[in-house]
Formats: structure tokens, C-alpha cells, sequence
């Protein structure tokens, strides 16, 4: 019996021996049979074989179902394995190349602005000649901080919708070109709004046209600011983005340029300030600019002194800044012209523009009290009395034809 057992020992011995010679498996459990090894998917590809896990025995394993084509071989347990998923991570349910596209179209649009703006870079300094891009700073700044600004002027309702959208190009044209420009811009857009909401009740009883809060559109936008917007493209055109000192004997023409779009914000700043101080402040009537009659207080033309002087403070305020700009980021002051006249200059600018769109007022833009409600109103009627003027143009036109007067320089030029 020992001889019979030994001899069973070594039958399965040689059984044993054989199934590992012929393949590198193991034995299934419940047949006896061998399974061939299974190799992992990095190695199928062409990889570094490693070792495999053996995978615990069918009768030890749980049933669970599974979807076709994902689990189940379609041969039983020796059949063809199921094809190798597109699936990257389980977590993460897309296909590879899906992933992929998405990444990529991401990238292309984050690269977008910036190369848009490389590219306008380099197309600007090779026209000038000189072969260095404006800074990558100075891009961020002339958008972002435009943006916030009318940001915070539509919630305070100072600008409407399409206000909003012309202050934007305006804001970025004149901050690319010179941060004087932005700055004057910048003031002048703050203290006229600050001044159309001061003691706004008192102006409603006097204005028919007075808006709660002092909403600008964008006619009003076009018409106080197209003609800087163009003058800071010319200025672009003529010596590039920068800030330079206003020399005329270096820089002519660009001198001219900053000038004249100094005097067109001065000259907006000082009308404002004399519309929106005079009639809350002024203890004495108006005078029609043409007559110097005593007219009621709204009438088109009409002047006090409190919005003359009212007026030449705006125009300073406008000059004041763009100075003080000068002297932070301007260079080479020390070998310039003296910049302190920019202030008088600024002043001068407020108060003859003041004086010029009274008359442009008194002549073209028709007055009439209304004597059912007291107030002056701009339109004729027959309920109207009419005071001064003739129904040719509004007061975005007169505005617009005031900047067209200050352009004539430039059209000599």
C-alpha cells in the first residue's frame, strides 16, 4: 500500500510538472485543468511584463452581473477578452480623445486674448519704427480698469446701457494711448457725476429734462467723448502709446494733440460745473448771453457769475490733473518745457468753452417757459412762451459742435 500511494505521489508529480512545463497558469479548481496566465494590459501593449495577481477561484468569487460587452466574455471562461475600454478613469466617465479636444479648445480660447494683443502690439511697434510692444501691463490696464469704472457707474446709475458700452471704448482708447488722457477723462466722468446728483431734488423743480441720478447714454457719451476718442488715435498714430511731455519745440504735432484733448475735457468738465452749481447756488437771475436780459433760471444761454467761476474751477480741476499725471509718469521733465501752464491752460479751456456753448445756447437751441408748469422747456408749443433761441440743435449738438471747435487746430495741422 505504501508502494501504491508513493506511486500515486509521483504521478501527480509528473502531472504537476508537465502543466507548468506546458503553460505558465494554474489550475482551475473545479476542473483540474490548466488556465492560461493572465498578462496585464501594459504588457498586451508592449510593455514591461510584470508579475499578475492571481484572481481568487470562481467558486469563491460572488456572482454580478454585468453589461454586455463590458464584463462578460462572449466565449465562456476561455473565450475572447472583452475589448480594452476608452475610458481614461472611472471617476471621470469621458473618453480620452474627448478629454483631450476639451483641453485643447480651453487652452486655445485662455491664448486668445493675449495673442490678439501681442499681435496688435507687434503691429504697432512696427509701425512706429521702434520695435518694442506695448507692455503686457499696460493692455491689463487700459481694460480692466475701465471695465470697473463703468462698472461702478452703471450700478450708480450714472450711465444706462448703452452708456456703458460707449464709456467702455472711450475708456480704453484714451487709457492705451496716454494715462494723462485717462486720468482727465477719469475726473472729469467723476465730478460730473458727483455734481448732477448734488441737491437733485431742487434741480428736478427747475429742469423738465433733469434724470434721477444723471443717467448718460450713449448719444451722450458720443458727443462729449468722440472727439477725444479721435484725437487719441491721431496722437497713437503720430508718436505711439506713451506719455510725453508737451514740447512743441520736440513734439509738435503730438503737443498740439494732447492740447487740444485737454481743452475738450476742460471745456466739458467747465459747462458741466457752471450747469450744475449756477442754478442751486446763484442768488441772482440769469442773463442771456446775446441781450444780457434776465431770463429764467434753465434758459439755454443764460450766464451767472457763480457759473462762470464755476466753469474756469472745472476747467483747473481737468488741468490740475493732467499735470500732476505728467509729473508721475513722464520721464524726462527735467529737460522740457515748463508743464505748469497744462493748469491755466486747463482753466482757460473750462471757462471759454462755458462762454462758447452759452452763445451756441442762446442762438440755436430754442428756450421757452412753460406756463402751466413754470419750467423751461426745449420744445416749442402752443401752451409754450418763448424766451430765446431757435430749434436747430439739442445739447448733445452743441456739445459735439463745441469739440469740433477745439479740433480746429488740429485740422490746420
Amino acid at each position: 500500500m505504501r508502494a501504491a500511494g508513493a506511486s500515486r505521489a509521483r504521478k501527480r508529480g509528473r502531472a504537476r510538472a508537465e502543466i507548468r512545463g506546458s503553460a505558465p497558469g494554474r489550475l482551475d479548481q473545479a476542473s483540474g485543468a490548466a488556465r492560461p496566465a493572465v498578462r496585464s494590459d501594459h504588457a498586451r501593449s508592449g510593455g514591461t511584463r510584470r508579475r499578475h495577481t492571481p484572481h481568487p477561484s470562481p467558486a469563491s468569487r460572488p456572482f454580478a452581473p454585468r453589461a454586455p460587452g463590458l464584463g462578460a466574455r462572449a466565449g465562456g471562461e476561455g473565450g475572447a477578452r472583452r475589448p480594452r475600454p476608452l475610458v481614461g478613469c472611472p471617476l471621470f466617465p469621458f473618453p480620452f480623445a474627448a478629454v483631450k479636444f476639451w483641453c485643447e479648445v480651453t487652452e486655445l480660447f485662455e491664448q486668445a486674448p493675449s495673442t490678439a494683443f501681442w499681435i496688435m502690439s507687434m503691429t504697432a511697434s512696427t509701425y512706429y519704427g521702434n520695435f518694442q510692444p506695448v507692455s503686457p501691463w499696460r493692455w491689463l490696464f487700459s481694460v480692466v480698469v475701465p471695465v470697473l469704472i463703468v462698472s461702478n457707474g452703471f450700478k450708480k446709475k450714472s450711465l444706462d446701457h448703452s452708456g456703458a458700452l460707449g464709456g467702455l471704448v472711450v475708456g480704453f482708447i484714451l487709457t492705451i494711448a496716454n494715462f494723462s488722457f485717462f486720468t482727465s477723462l477719469l475726473m472729469f466722468f467723476l465730478s460730473s457725476s458727483k455734481l448732477t446728483k448734488w441737491k437733485g431734488k431742487a434741480k428736478k423743480r427747475l429742469d423738465s429734462e433733469y434724470k434721477e441720478g444723471g443717467q448718460r447714454n450713449w448719444l451722450q457719451v458720443f458727443c462729449n467723448g468722440a472727439v477725444p476718442t479721435e484725437l487719441a488715435l491721431l496722437y497713437m498714430i503720430e508718436s505711439g502709446p506713451g506719455e510725453i511731455p508737451i514740447d512743441f519745440s520736440k513734439q509738435h504735432t503730438a503737443s498740439w494733440m494732447c492740447l487740444s484733448l485737454l481743452a475738450a475735457l476742460a471745456s466739458s468738465a467747465g459747462d458741466t460745473w457752471a450747469s450744475e452749481v449756477a442754478p442751486v447756488l446763484s442768488k441772482s437771475a440769469p442773463r442771456l448771453i446775446t441781450t444780457w436780459e434776465k431770463v429764467p433760471v434753465g434758459t439755454n444761454g443764460g450766464v451767472t457769475m457763480v457759473g462762470l467761476a464755476s466753469s474756469l474751477l472745472g476747467g483747473t480741476f481737468v488741468g490740475i490733473t493732467y499735470f500732476l499725471t505728467q509729473l508721475v509718469f513722464v520721464n524726462d521733465l527735467d529737460i522740457s518745457a515748463p508743464q505748469w501752464p497744462i493748469i491755466a491752460f486747463g482753466g482757460l479751456a473750462g471757462l471759454l468753452g462755458s462762454i462758447v456753448d452759452s452763445y451756441l445756447g442762446a442762438t440755436m437751441q430754442f428756450s421757452g417757459l412753460d406756463e402751466s408748469t413754470g419750467m423751461v422747456v426745449s420744445s416749442p408749443r402752443k401752451e409754450v412762451k418763448y424766451i430765446a433761441g431757435k430749434p436747430i440743435l439739442d445739447n448733445n449738438a452743441v456739445n459735439l459742435e463745441l469739440y469740433f471747435i477745439y479740433q480746429s487746430p488740429m485740422d490746420g495741422l
